[in-house]
């Protein structure tokens, strides 16, 4: 699949993939109505188009990306929106969450397309602490992120938010430019050991149960 990127825009990597993989597996409902945070380029909102989705909902922070996502599903039922996703969406709910957000360790953001703060959760913990207002009963949530940032965390917050939660897919890549250029200060905070020089991508799945329980 051929797309347009802006300049600044995140590009379809290792992580989409993954999460892109694991939404062909999951049997997702015909014409289900999904939400894509952090959309980008729009990939994974395409990506769940071809799985099944009547509609999408695709929203970022970045102009850029909201302009790029636009130019690639023209004609498409997506809908893209600016702005942070916890505002855009108000009370609306989703079938299926899709969500890749900025996850990299960072003291400061010097790129809002994958700086989250010194344990890299400045997005994500927001993210599972909504994520049950966000999906309709019977919904489900797929999220990828590093390991750095704490798997585990990641599952205690969807479940304490009233989701069943799992790691469905793991994949350890070799560190990229970005996470090469920080190796201080992630060995320092004690992110990494010492000499490691690769990341595990995991992709978990939270599921709103259809009663409450």
């Amino acid at each position: 699949m051929r797309l347009i990127r802006a300049p600044g825009v995140y590009a379809p990597q290792e992580d989409t993939r993954l999460l892109a993989q694991v939404l062909r597996g999951a049997a997702i409902p015909p014409g289900a109505r999904v939400l894509d945070v952090g959309t980008g380029t729009g990939a994974l909102a395409l990506a769940a188009l071809r799985a099944g989705a009547a509609e999408v909902v695709a929203v970022d922070v970045s102009l850029r990306a909201v302009l790029t996502a636009r130019l690639n599903t023209i004609g498409q039922p997506v809908r893209v929106r600016l702005g942070d996703v916890l505002r855009v969406v108000g009370g609306d709910t989703f079938d299926l969450v899709l969500a890749n957000p900025p996850y990299v360790p960072s003291d400061e953001v010097m790129e809002r397309a994958w700086d989250a703060g010194p344990d890299g959760r400045d997005l994500l913990d927001p993210l599972c602490d909504k994520a049950f207002d966000l999906l309709r009963p019977g919904g489900t949530m797929l999220l990828v992120h590093s390991g750095l940032c704490g798997a585990e965390l990641t599952l205690d917050r969807l479940r304490a938010a009233g989701l069943k939660a799992s790691v469905v897919d793991r994949r350890w890549i070799p560190f990229g430019p970005v996470l090469r250029s920080r190796i201080r200060f992630l060995e320092w905070h004690g992110l990494v050991e010492p000499g490691l020089r690769y990341e595990e991508l995991v992709v978990i799945r939270g599921d709103r149960p259809e009663k409450p329980s």
